[in-house]
């Protein structure tokens, strides 16, 4: 019987949308599967992304030995500016993930300091004790891998983001024998994804969309565009089929749908026939029905192309009067009111706007297994322990409860959050004990530029209350108040009355009662003006703008 304890430290994406990150150790090995951003809510004022805390994996920064991606989507591999810049570990990922990889660290500036390996499904590797198995799995994504990791005590398998889709528009089939295989041999745990476990039934294959795209390309009059996640290759290359077919050029608009779409090309996901693509500024060279337009910014982000096209202040993508526009994509949980913003503007630049209203056939599919997959998966692999991840709560808790009622299948369901350890030896499992984890705020432009939980506070406090400056000149040398102090205020009514000219008796009034020496010395006297006049605020408005002294000396 092998001693020794297997712990596995979820340092984010349990118990939250994003910032899927979760440690393996054994002993003093450690590997780290996926490192994700997640996009930050509107109570975090100016935070552009949210990366987990990983004081973890720094405290025992020489133990980390790797850190293996399942696939490309910024929720798993939007962090990895941030965690290489702390630590230089290498990255293993396949192909088509390392490539989005690549992308993110060279605009980082790192690129040319990290170790990238590539992996292939089917293809064992070995990082420490560890020999990790990718397997194949389908996703909205393509390239995408499931781990199935064999430890000293057994294995554990981490499916990663996945559906079952029995028709994957790359032919790559979903490895269910592999997972079927494993179940007979007998695994340790099973860790699966939780996104869509409050959907019955199954999550209809990519191919579904092909009816609705065949449908909106024979009906549409003028320019087409459509709008879809940049990496959603499989929706990218139906576009590209569907616009050869229907005889319209294609374009795309947008930086990180060029990108996409060139790296599927690169690689082989895409074959654009000679001719059919154009450049964006060659759009108005041909007849609108001639033209089907790919264009960035399915979530209503302020600084898209498909935000600036509904405002009509895009260089190249104009939509007019009898234009169709697709959100062929899912409203993500917190941006639905950034996203009919949009869809507002596109019906005032009277477009017909076709998007995701759960009709048939689907202008989107998910690419996250529903209820009837996820028992699937359960059968296959009858694994020992069952460990629901990725998703909020309440999804953790319905997946755990879906496992929990297999009864032949699952052995025991472990229900944990983001920093609890759950510690395997071979006596069973249980929880033991956490570690540190949180958020760390960072503003674009720097992976560095992290904001810290005061700023934000006081970026609050601001949108709330306001700002008052009293201006105060001060005579330099005889340290006489020279005028009667001005206020100056933002973001805050001071309502009815005198309320101004009573505080700025109340600065005169702190000036007039304080020595000279007080005068002379301006960080005291700041400090006496910001109380007395913080004192009076507050009494009569009950808000507490933030105060900030100005002196000129003069």
């Amino acid at each position: 019987m092998t001693t020794g304890k297997l712990q596995i430290v979820p340092l984010g994406g349990m118990g939250e949308f994003g910032m899927n990150c979760m440690a393996v150790r054994w002993g003093d090995d450690i590997i780290v599967i996926d490192g994700g951003l997640m996009f930050p809510e509107a109570e975090l004022l100016g935070v552009d992304i949210v990366v987990p805390d990983i004081s973890y994996l720094i405290e025992n920064r020489s133990k980390v030995k790797a850190i293996v991606l399942t696939h490309g989507h910024e929720d798993h591999i939007g962090a990895l500016p941030w965690i290489l810049s702390e630590l230089n570990i290498p990255v293993w990922g396949t192909e088509f993930t390392l490539a989005y990889v690549e992308d993110k660290l060279e605009e980082h500036g790192l690129l040319d300091d990290a170790e990238l390996n590539e992996i292939r499904a089917g293809e064992r590797f070995k990082i420490g004790p560890f020999t990790i198995h990718p397997l194949q799995v389908t996703h909205s994504l393509v390239d995408c891998v499931a781990l199935a990791i064999h430890t000293p005590l057994g294995v554990i398998i981490h499916t990663g983001d996945f559906k079952v889709d029995p028709t994957p528009t790359d032919n790559k089939l979903f490895d269910l024998h592999a997972f079927a295989e494993y179940g007979k041999s007998g695994v340790l745990a099973l860790f699966q994804d939780s996104t869509n476990v409050e959907r019955k039934g199954y999550t209809p294959s990519e191919r579904a969309v092909r009816r609705k795209f065949d449908e909106i390309f024979a009906h549409t009059e003028r320019r087409l565009f459509i709008s879809c996640f940049s990496s959603s290759i499989h929706r990218i290359k139906l576009a590209v089929e569907m616009a050869w077919e229907h005889g319209r050029k294609i374009a795309f608009v947008g930086r990180s749908m060029n990108n996409s779409a060139e790296i599927a090309e690169d690689l082989g996901y895409i074959e654009i026939p000679d001719g059919l693509l154009i450049h964006p500024g060659e759009m108005k060279n041909f007849p609108p029905e001639k033209v089907c337009v790919m264009i960035s910014g399915t979530q209503g982000e302020p600084m898209s192309a498909l935000s600036r096209a509904a405002l009509d202040n895009h260089k190249h993508a104009k939509i007019e009067k009898g234009d169709t526009v697709v959100l062929s994509s899912r409203i993500i949980p917190g941006n639905e009111k950034a996203i009919y913003r949009v869809v507002d503007h596109l019906f005032r630049r009277e477009a017909y706007v076709i998007y995701d209203d759960g009709s048939s056939p689907p202008v989107h599919v998910s690419g996250h297994a529903s209820q009837e997959e996820l028992r699937l998966i359960i059968n296959l692999v009858k694994p020992k322990y069952f460990i629901p991840i990725h998703g909020e709560y309440r999804q953790l808790k319905l997946h755990a409860e879906l496992a929990g009622a297999m009864k032949g299948s699952v052995g025991k369901v472990m229900l944990i959050e983001s920093g609890d350890v759950l510690e395997f030896d071979e006596h069973g499992a249980r929880k033991a004990g956490r570690v540190n984890v949180g958020r760390v705020c960072i503003d674009s432009g720097s992976r560095t530029d992290v904001v810290e939980d005061l700023i934000v506070k006081d970026r609050r406090h601001l949108s709330e209350d306001g700002i008052v400056l009293p201006i105060i000149a001060i005579h330099k040398l005889t340290g006489r108040v020279e005028t009667m102090p001005e206020i100056v205020s933002r973001g805050f009514s001071p309502g009815e009355g005198g309320f101004m000219e009573e505080a700025r008796g109340i600065v005169m009034q702190t000036l007039e009662q304080s020595s000279v020496e007080e005068k002379a010395d301006y960080g005291v006297i700041k400090e006496k003006i910001r109380t007395d006049l913080k004192r009076y605020i507050s009494k009569q408005t009950q808000k507490r703008p933030l105060i900030m002294p100005v002196i000129l000396e003069i």
